[in-house]
């Protein structure tokens, strides 16, 4: 590390709540990531006949674990577990449900409540929510920094553009963006909704259209602010082209700025897509989503442990962003420095 970025992230780290925050963000999102080897309705391995098999990574049918039909293998079917139990092993993963899995448990009416088999218990379809959750967390995240890194490029092009030439290209861009800000973004997606199927791609795109210009505001300040600069000027004096100045001079400062509100723009997206599945005009029902999940509690006030669920993953989701975000501005702020002697310090 250069010792401007040592600094910033001895700043961050003195931000002891940010930090342990950031690390409990980290492991919750890494442990997502690995949602399949944790939570899936498929063995990790199985042995069978002196064979080894990953149907995690691989499809198997009946026949080849001692079914008779030439379909996928259900390792729920009590024929299959019987067939692999016999002639071999398995490994599970610590939640034997993945996130659409329907548990076959009778005598129990759904939704059921905690137990030793659904941790967290079940929702109204018979799911596990501790897998829903956990598939649900990592689509959440995924969702919120593919749309605010795309805003923040998409945005960044925009601003710079507008405050590096100012004047007459300013004055147009101001106006098409108050007049596309005039848009009304939930009729858009209602009316969109019901001519074709939303999928995770589509959403993100409809959203991207309108979520660039939370950013423009902020790289048009600082791209006015640089363009004035002395050494902005001596570039343009050497002759170096305006496509380079506004990346090698303009652009970096923006940056700094734009990392600062960077995780509370993952925030907003995270909320927006939430919000758009809780009204029905989000992600299709085969996506494991958050927002679907507090409908179900919303609808099933008898079974808490729903919405209980739902809303304390959301709460500490969101929170973590936030005291991040607050690490962050610090860290990046030359004003706010950390002392030899571990304490928040402001320069004069």
């Amino acid at each position: 590390m250069n010792p401007v970025t040592r600094r910033r992230w001895q700043t961050f780290k003195g931000n002891r709540r940010a930090f342990c925050f950031f690390c409990l963000f980290s492991l919750c999102f890494s442990l997502s990531l690995c949602a399949e080897f944790l939570a899936n309705d498929k063995p990790l391995v199985v042995s069978y006949q002196h064979k080894l098999y990953f149907p995690i990574f691989q499809n198997l049918d009946e026949r080849t674990l001692g079914g008779d039909l030439p379909i996928l293998a259900d390792y729920s079917d009590p024929v299959i577990a019987t067939s692999i139990a016999k002639h071999g092993w398995a490994v599970w993963p610590p939640i034997r449900y993945s996130f659409g899995t329907i548990s076959q448990r009778e005598g129990v009416t759904f939704p059921a409540p905690p137990s030793a088999e659904n941790w967290l218990g079940t929702d109204d379809q018979g799911r596990d929510i501790l897998a829903r959750l956990l598939y649900g967390f990592r689509l959440s995240v995924l969702f919120g920094l593919c749309l605010s890194f795309f805003g923040c490029v998409v945005g960044m092009l925009a601003g710079v553009v507008q405050g590096y030439y100012g004047g007459l290209a300013d004055l147009l861009f101001q106006r098409f963006m108050e007049i596309w800000s005039g848009i009304p973004v939930l009729y858009l997606i209602i009316i969109i909704s019901s001519v074709i199927t939303m999928g995770f791609w589509a959403l993100l795109a409809l959203m991207l259209a309108f979520s660039w210009m939370r950013v423009v505001g902020v790289v048009r300040a600082e791209s006015l602010r640089a363009r004035n600069m002395e050494y902005v000027r001596a570039a343009r004096a050497l002759g170096v082209p305006d496509r380079g100045i506004m990346l090698r001079h303009v652009l970096p400062n923006a940056v700094v700025a734009l990392i600062s509100i960077l995780p509370f723009l993952v925030n907003s997206s995270i909320v927006t897509l939430t919000s758009l599945d809780f009204l029905g005009f989000g992600l299709p029902p085969e996506y494991p989503s958050l927002g679907e999940l507090v409908v179900q509690g919303k609808n099933n006030l008898f079974a808490p442990w729903i919405g209980f669920s739902a809303f304390f993953t959301l709460a500490g989701m969101l929170t973590s962003l936030v005291f991040i975000g607050e690490g962050l501005r610090d860290a990046f702020d030359p004003r706010v420095f950390l002392s030899n002697s571990g304490q928040w310090e402001e320069r004069a």
